[in-house]
């Protein structure tokens, strides 16, 4: 139904998303999904610049073993917003260069994994805010991106069991750290009350 909050199993669905979004990539806040992975991190990219209090120019650094289609979605919403994207190794990350911003993909495109502990905590030392575009599939195994300085996990839900020929883009899920909540795109499935004083799901 267009009145969201009617269908509260439609409701309970996308809060059980949220949930095991928020539990695996170990941040507290996720969004009910956003279109895709590439328009996600984009996303990430808009909202590290509007938590950003650094002056001067707009830097945001870019891994080049992040998936090809996340790099040129990124670059293509940073054009107009006179943000300059640089896709480097993430070992060739210069922060005396003051980035807002950077974005890295844990495991990569070509399989390989990092450890981002030390990126993080550089990035953080400089102001820039950190985002991990992720495998939701892989975060079952792997530490979560919140536990090792993310700001912001990005991605795509394909690998919930969607099968890849069933069409796309398969939803995307963004999940975030509680200061930023009022920063995040897309739409929050939250618990309230309804008239009766019980327990009801809102958009």
């Amino acid at each position: 139904p267009y009145q969201a909050e009617i269908s509260q199993g439609r409701l309970e669905a996308l809060l059980n998303y949220q949930t095991v979004v928020c539990e695996l990539t170990g941040l507290p806040v996720a969004n009910a999904s956003l279109l895709d992975e590439g328009t996600a991190a984009a996303e990430a990219m808009t909202m590290s610049l509007r938590l950003s209090q650094e002056p001067g120019e707009k830097f945001y650094y870019v891994a080049a073993n992040c998936h090809p289609q996340t790099i040129s979605v990124v670059q293509n919403r940073a054009w107009p917003l006179g943000i300059t994207v640089m896709v480097l190794n993430p070992k060739d990350f210069d922060f005396t260069k003051r980035p807002f911003g950077v974005l890295v993909q844990y495991p990569a495109s070509d399989g390989s994994l990092e450890d981002y502990k030390t990126l993080a905590q550089k990035a953080h030392e400089h102001g820039a805010f950190v985002t991990v575009a992720t495998d939701l599939l892989a975060l079952t195994l792997l530490k979560p991106p919140g536990e090792f300085g993310a700001d912001i996990a990005v991605g795509n839900s394909q690998r919930f069991g969607v099968p890849l020929g069933y069409g796309g883009p398969h939803a995307a899920f963004f999940a975030t750290k509680e200061d930023h909540k009022r920063h995040m795109p897309g739409r929050i499935v939250g618990v309230s009350k309804d008239s009766s004083g019980g327990r009801a799901l809102r958009l």
